[in-house]
């Protein structure tokens, strides 16, 4: 295989790929697919992230046919580069092409002097969870994928501290910034603005704040048919989280969108199987290199899947 830089021109072969491996993987495994209808609907990755940092994205191509047989996403941030979705098509798994476009991404973050490469994996893939950490991740904290649906006249619950939450905007990026990397040891403010300006227009982005005006979290959401998730997002607090949480689900109307939340949060976690949340999969944060322990909650999420 030979290893290049992601093309415009490869935008509905990557797209095929990725629709193909991914419910590929899940299908042989007996649980349902992960991505219905046309493949062309698995372009949002490519265009979310071209559009907030274009070209990063490593392919692995057939020498002896030009076919793309794999396909890798990365995203270089001011603390740190994320490693987001790699997927191999069906054809070619098994011959050494993720470990090719793993090392790519290590060599372009090492060659830089970033001190960590972050990601969110599966922690029912064990073939990815080996090769993850036979190159040096570490596993640092563990979610549930949760799925909930919401009924189309929203859900019938009482929030505490709904009235706090609203819409972010521009103004609040500095201090969108400043929660992250206090309580993560993450950067990433072109993500938050792209979250707040929407020019694909599914994303959006709310925020929380406390009694004295200070912000307590914010949390993010896509309702892209391909990407019908909550986050990404950090808070102080399970109060936060869970009024965070519940502002984003309203959005979500007449959809099962799926989150993320941390195992160790079991009052987080007790409220949302309360609201009629179910299990669908567990993943890890992995890191290598440097990590600061998360000081309140991380939600994490795969569009955008950059810390």
């Amino acid at each position: 295989m030979r290893l290049r830089s992601i093309s415009p021109d490869d935008r509905f072969e990557v797209a095929d790929l990725i629709h193909a491996s991914v419910n590929a993987w899940y299908q042989l495994r007996g649980m349902p697919r992960i991505f219905n209808g046309d493949p062309s609907l698995t372009t949002i990755f490519q265009d979310v992230y071209h559009a907030i940092t274009p070209g990063c994205a490593m392919i692995a191509e057939s020498e002896a046919t030009g076919r793309i047989m794999g396909v890798c996403f990365y995203h270089p941030r001011q603390t740190h580069v994320g490693l987001g979705i790699m997927s191999v098509h069906p054809n070619y798994f098994r011959q050494g092409v993720g470990r090719a476009l793993l090392q790519a991404v290590i060599e372009f973050a090492d060659s830089r002097g970033y001190p960590a490469i972050r990601l969110t994996q599966s922690a029912l893939n064990l073939d990815s969870f080996s090769l993850y950490n036979t190159a040096g991740f570490v596993p640092r904290c563990a979610y549930q994928d949760l799925f909930l649906h919401v009924p189309p006249e929203g859900l019938a619950v009482t929030i505490p501290g709904r009235d706090r939450v609203r819409d972010a905007t521009l103004d609040d990026l500095p201090a969108l910034v400043a929660l992250e990397l206090e309580l993560s040891g993450v950067s990433r403010e072109e993500d938050y603005r792209f979250c707040i300006e929407n020019p694909l227009g599914f994303m959006s982005l709310s925020v929380c704040e406390g009694p004295s005006g200070c912000l307590e979290g914010f949390l993010g959401s896509s309702s892209h048919p391909a990407g019908n998730l909550l986050g990404p997002g950090v808070c102080r607090t399970d109060d936060a989280a869970i009024a965070l949480i519940g502002r984003e689900l309203d959005r979500h109307r007449g959809r099962s969108p799926v989150f993320l939340v941390p195992m160790d949060r079991p009052t987080l976690v007790r409220k949302m199987y309360d609201w009629g949340a179910k299990n669908c999969e567990l993943h890890f944060c992995q890191v290598r290199g440097n990590f600061q322990p998360f000081k309140g909650i991380n939600l994490p999420t795969f569009v955008l899947e950059t810390a």
